[in-house]
């Protein structure tokens, strides 16, 4: 009775903290099509693969044959090890079932004993209630009839069942006489088929609790997908620098009082156009050159489209990506799952060492589970956080500012340490472009905004400190104008009100200098 089964399943085992309790009676429940017989499938063949614990299959509807077949479709050499002896499928029918469990020495169990027999599965517990219903006897009987009869087997037994969807309010008695209960859903969501797995209960031990996204992958079977939230704090105290890292602009970074902190989220918001991206490269690029490993995730623009863009403005990122400095990782937001997405993120960043990273765009998250991206942002913070890696969260706002429908929508301005924003000034029929930093968490930032172009180098801040021609028009410095956040910027000038008097021509634009790029 002592340790824990594993059952196998990929990701299932981490769910319950290693396993089940040995010889607990499980019940897998849920509506067709939600992967109840694959997961038992699964439940014994690699437990007679991997764990050396021989198992038997009872089937009341599909054939050895048909099982053979599901087997064969995930790479499970199933027939191989029935020949071995390992696993047992047995085709009966509920009377004969129940009527071998009433005997203690039946020829089922006698046949159990003689394979040693450590596992079963039973597909599925419906054809059972059905039996009972057509010939008026009471299920609730022939259900502590075969949970008596397991526990006299000592085999950890798995046992599916359709979900019953016209119960409501009265849990389905087998729910109480079963030690765990795990619960299959599937559901379409803007055409997309989601399954989820929760375990409802396990007795004498604890798991995590919650919807799981489930998938059924080729050559895997079942793959459980922890939900990214229950990831498990390490340790109480939050790591903290007082290392700052570079953007990559020095204007930028003076702007930021230093840079951004080592371990420290930053969200980079902007409308589209404005050089998200390419503040994320420039980024990247510089904190490579300080010896870091850097990740990159798009789930805007493939890589190969990533290195064109990149290279129009001086950015190697193809030999950053053979160099084994750079991972680019792209995933589509039309079959995004954000429990998967998260495994995947995670499983790069740990086997790589990676301590800088870059999210681009994180509104897709939103497009694609608005309820959960809320937390799931949180997740994803709190897990660079706690490696004391640096993360660039960028996110495309159709509005000005970018903060108003973040906080509303996302929720997610709380979570951040540093705030950059990134926007469009139309000035006398020409757009150009403005950088303001309002949050840096534990500096002393500049509340001003500057403007700045996108040429080689990455994003160039104008500099202004030289310019002494404060009445030129059209084209005048930032520093001239009031109101530049609000895209309506005013500014009066003697000089030009002294020119429209008169009649006279207006100042020729003032050439303002650039910054160097790095």
């Amino acid at each position: 009775m002592n340790g824990l089964v594993k059952t196998g399943i990929a990701g299932l085992d981490e769910v319950l903290h290693g396993g089940i309790p040995r010889n607990n009676n499980l019940i897998v429940e849920g509506p067709p099509g939600s992967g109840k017989t694959t997961l038992g499938l699964g439940f014994i063949y690699h437990g007679a693969l991997d764990h050396d614990e021989p198992g038997a299959i009872v089937s009341f509807e599909l054939d050895p044959a048909k099982l053979l077949r599901d087997a064969a479709g995930f790479d499970w050499d199933l027939q191989g090890m029935i020949d071995q002896g390992k696993i047992k499928i047995i085709q009966t029918s509920p009377a004969v079932l129940l009527s071998e469990f009433r005997s203690a020495d039946g020829a089922f169990a006698a046949s159990l004993v003689e394979m040693g027999a450590k596992r079963l599965l039973i597909d599925g517990l419906t054809p059972l209630r059905l039996y009972a219903e057509v010939n008026d006897m009471p299920f609730r009987e022939d259900v502590h009839l075969l949970i008596e009869g397991l526990t006299r087997l000592g085999v950890t037994t798995m046992v599916t069942a359709e979900k019953d969807e016209s119960i409501t309010g009265v849990l389905a008695h087998e729910r109480f006489v079963f030690d765990t209960i795990i619960s299959l859903t599937r559901e379409e969501q803007r055409r997309r088929v989601q399954r989820r797995l929760t375990v409802m209960k396990s007795r004498g031990q604890d798991f995590i609790g919650g919807s799981h996204t489930m998938r059924i992958e080729p050559g895997v079977g079942v793959h459980v997908y922890r939900r990214a939230q229950s990831r498990p704090l390490t340790s109480e105290i939050q790591p903290t620098s007082e290392e700052r890292l570079s953007t990559g602009s020095p204007a930028i970074d003076k702007m930021m009082d230093g840079g951004i902190y080592k371990g420290s989220v930053t969200l980079v918001s902007g409308i589209s156009g404005t050089g998200k991206t390419v503040l994320s490269v420039q980024f990247l690029t510089n904190a490579i050159r300080e010896g870091h490993k850097t990740l990159l995730v798009s789930l805007d623009e493939h890589q190969a489209q990533l290195t064109r863009n990149a290279k129009s403005l001086g950015f190697d990122i193809q030999a950053a990506v053979d160099a084994g400095d750079m991972f680019i990782h792209y995933e589509s937001p039309l079959e995004l799952e954000l429990d998967v997405h998260f495994d995947r993120i995670v499983k790069l960043v740990e086997e790589h060492g990676i301590d800088c990273v870059v999210f681009d765009s994180i509104a897709v998250y939103e497009m694609t589970s608005r309820n959960e991206v809320a937390d799931y942002l949180y997740a994803l913070a709190t897990f660079f956080k706690n490696r004391l890696a640096t993360t660039l969260f960028n996110y495309e706002s159709p509005e000005l500012l970018g903060v108003s429908q973040i906080s509303e929508e996302l929720k997610g301005s709380h979570l951040v340490d540093n705030i950059v924003l990134l926007n469009y000034v139309e000035v006398s029929t020409i757009l150009r472009r403005a950088i303001a930093v309002p949050k840096v968490r534990g500096s002393r930032n500049l509340q001003v905004t500057r403007e700045y172009t996108i040429g080689v180098g990455g994003l160039l801040l104008i500099d202004e400190s030289d310019s002494e021609q404060s009445g030129a028009v059209p084209q005048l410095p930032f520093s001239s104008y009031y109101g530049l956040l609000s895209r309506s910027p005013s500014r009066q000038s003697p000089l030009i009100e002294e020119a429209m008097v008169k009649g006279d021509p207006l100042p020729e634009s003032q050439d303002l200098p650039l910054e160097q790029p790095r």
